[in-house]
């Protein structure tokens, strides 16, 4: 089994049990994870290092429009996708085995954490992954303290407040706040 392999399974929900090959391959892919945000986080980068390094941690293209204010933590890094003009202040923390998509022109606030798998509730399946992926749409403006659990999907233009728990889809052009976060109004164009 492969990185291609555990993306594949991954990307399509399937559960990665505890004691699998995938489960094997996903803690081989963390170490890259840990290694390369430990540069990052090491010491001051300049922000093209700091695109590289992003780029080796997703292993894809990082826009030289995207910004990150490290520390910045993930705990696998290959299924990120970032899209352009994104601001990632610092303290972020992305468990992004099941997928974290963050369309052009967002902001991410200090310390926001993204978190995309549930283990099983059996306690003799504890081990289990179940991943459900986190997509946030275009212009988003993601509020500091906030937490996205597993399987969210955030609308364009929509601002989550600060310290919020996103349990559940946001509309597009929604303000939600709290926890569990809930709408408390739209926005106008």
């Amino acid at each position: 089994m492969e990185l291609d392999d555990l993306l594949e399974a991954l990307n399509a929900g399937d559960t990665i049990t505890g004691d699998s090959p995938l489960h094997e391959v996903m803690h081989r892919v963390s170490q890259d994870a840990l290694r390369i945000t430990g540069e990052l986080n090491g010491g001051y980068q300049e922000p093209a290092r700091i695109r590289e390094l992003l780029a080796q941690l997703t292993g894809k293209p990082v826009d030289e429009s995207v910004t990150v204010f490290p520390p910045f933590h993930s705990d696998f890094g290959k299924n990120i996708t970032l899209g352009e003009r994104i601001f990632i202040n610092s303290g972020c923390k992305f468990q992004d085995q099941g997928g974290v998509v963050i369309g052009d022109d967002c902001l991410i606030g200090h310390n926001t954490v993204i978190a995309t798998l549930n283990h099983d509730l059996a306690p003799s399946r504890r081990a289990d992954m179940h991943p459900a992926p986190v997509v946030i749409g275009r212009n988003v403006w993601i509020g500091s303290n906030v937490t996205i659990l597993p399987g969210v999907t955030i609308g364009d233009d929509a601002v989550v407040a600060a310290a919020s728990v996103v349990t559940k889809d946001v509309p597009e052009k929604s303000i939600v706040v709290g926890s569990p976060a809930r709408v408390v109004r739209s926005l106008a164009n």
